[in-house]
């Protein structure tokens, strides 16, 4: 009766993983919360640090391998435009050098690094092209106040 128990349960398991594994692309901030008020870090990119969650697996960039639910995040900050954007680049930062759910904001860059701000990130592949999903790119934004 044991062994039965644990095979129902196994096979529930692998067929919930089966079903998560051929969902759509998700991702989203976790922190900062959506309206927080947020202490920037005393760092001279005055830097927080944002959480997201992913169904995708996120890894360095080129560490995928033939994995097509693999990939990093790539994160503005007022995606609206490119004023906090780091220079010469059309992000503010990403997390492909390490993966990892665990982005840098780096304010510092921005004209105006305290005040009201949306965070937005995006989901890309390991080549750095976003991941679609009904022809958008997968996304999240937050609206944040820096102080």
């Amino acid at each position: 009766m044991r062994i039965r128990a644990f095979l129902f349960l196994a096979a529930i398991t692998l067929a919930s993983t089966a079903r998560a594994d051929d969902s759509a692309a998700t991702l989203r901030i976790v922190w900062p919360p959506e309206g927080a008020v947020v202490p920037l870090g005393a760092d001279a990119e005055r830097t927080i640090g944002v959480m997201v969650q992913s169904n995708f697996k996120l890894l360095p960039a080129g560490q995928c391998g033939s994995d097509p639910r693999c990939g990093h995040v790539h994160m503005k900050i007022d995606p609206e435009g490119d004023s906090c954007n780091l220079p010469g680049r059309p992000y503010n930062s990403m997390n492909s050098d390490f993966g990892g759910d665990l982005i840098k904001a780096r304010f510092g860059p921005c004209p105006s690094p305290t005040g009201s701000h949306v965070i937005g990130v995006l989901l890309a592949d390991d080549h750095h092209r976003p991941v679609m999903v009904d022809g958008k790119p997968v996304t999240a934004l937050v609206k944040v106040t820096t102080r």
